[in-house]
């Protein structure tokens, strides 16, 4: 198949910086069977092309004419050899159903991967805060043959939404992230407790850090180490600073791949306080390598508790920190639970992603032919 792949990032001709794993992964095993073309819409300022894990890229930019770019490259690489198949990793931009809606012939897939379903408007965060994202997102779902998603919470979402979808979740490349068997943890140590994702509102670290407090308070050894990319210019650290945590909170900021593996490694926990969450990567990242996660009511997390996962479900500073308190002092639990979740994890890596994207694909063009067979028929 030639197989058009739309994505607002993630595809940085580094392949280390600037890039989301999981679409990586896919990227790769896709352009093993395939001819995949990547649209970028945002990867680069300037409009490029380059070879990326066996994929061509095409990075639209975002100088003047950037709808205008991404329909004429489609349309030429279209005009040299069809599209058997287009996809979007995520839902919004116009150009997503323009594209769909003026090659009617082409199967077009989408999978919401983000803050589509959701309307966070205290934070300004999710696709439906206003009339504009509402109206991108439910023209992109409406243009699409078949929606799919990453967790069974984004599939609650979705249907209260009215919108079926297919449970697709990205899983994580076992030879590039290999599997750890769980560890007993040094209960004389400190607990080693770890948090991945960029400073934003939407990932709630003042839930996290305020959690932290109140393990302080209740004479709770432990190491928080904290990993992303902070858009919040120093709030979190001044908080931690204010709430007396400073010399137990670690920054890190941005990691490469190896060095976040080391650092999961020698984690005993994994904290997640997103308030949203459609399918969290490093909550699978982390069963891989061995490690339980306590966290928020998303993703994979509220699907796997309580067998492969503790999930706090209100958001509150003291429920997460008793969820929290509670693995640390119940190792044969906590080793239970890391076992359950990477068994899952397992189950549903990166080979078993590609096998669903590919009958998805293979389901959407059979569909496609069988419509259009009677039109052919008629005119002979």
């Amino acid at each position: 198949m030639k197989l058009a792949l739309f994505v607002p990032g993630g595809v940085d001709r580094s392949g280390v910086d600037r890039v989301v794993p999981a679409l990586l992964w896919q990227v790769e095993r896709l352009a093993r069977r395939h001819s995949v073309h990547v649209f970028a819409l945002s990867q680069e300022p300037e409009p490029d092309h380059w070879e990326l894990l066996g994929a061509n890229i095409h990075n639209v930019g975002t100088t003047n004419g950037r709808r205008r770019r991404f329909v004429d490259w489609f349309r030429a690489e279209h005009k040299r050899e069809r599209f058997d198949v287009i996809q979007a990793f995520w839902a919004g931009p116009a150009v997503y159903p323009l594209v769909a809606r003026l090659w009617r012939n082409i199967p077009f897939v989408v999978h919401l991967a983000g803050g589509e379903l959701v309307a966070l408007d205290d934070i300004g965060y999710g696709g439906r805060c206003d009339w504009k994202g509402r109206t991108l997102v439910g023209a992109t779902r409406s243009a699409a043959d078949r929606v799919s998603v990453a967790s069974g919470y984004m599939q609650q979402l979705a249907q209260l939404r009215g919108c079926d979808t297919e449970h697709i979740p990205l899983g994580v490349a076992l030879d590039q992230w290999p599997v750890r068997k769980p560890r007993h943890r040094d209960m004389d140590s400190p607990a080693r407790l770890l948090h991945v994702g960029d400073l934003r509102p939407v990932k709630d670290q003042t839930l996290l850090l305020r959690a932290a407090a109140l393990m302080r308070d209740r004479h709770v050894s432990f190491e928080l180490d904290m990993v992303g990319y902070d858009t919040m210019n120093g709030a979190m650290q001044e908080l931690a600073s204010d709430l007396g945590i400073s010399s137990q909170v670690r920054w890190h900021g941005v990691l490469r791949r190896a060095a976040l593996r080391e650092l999961m490694e020698s984690a005993d926990v994994l904290l997640v306080t997103s308030r949203h969450d459609a399918g969290p990567l490093v909550v699978l990242e982390a069963a891989i390598a061995g490690v339980p996660t306590v966290g928020t009511a998303v993703g994979h997390i509220v699907d796997w508790a309580p067998e492969g996962a503790v999930c706090a479900h209100d958001n509150l500073a003291s429920t997460f920190a008793a969820a929290v308190m509670q693995l640390l002092g119940d190792e044969p639990r906590r080793l239970a639970i890391a076992h359950e979740a990477q068994r899952r994890a397992v189950e549903i890596d990166a080979d078993f992603t590609t096998t669903l994207f590919e009958s998805m694909y293979d389901d959407v063009t059979a569909l496609h032919r069988s419509h259009s067979a009677p039109a052919l028929l008629e005119g002979r």
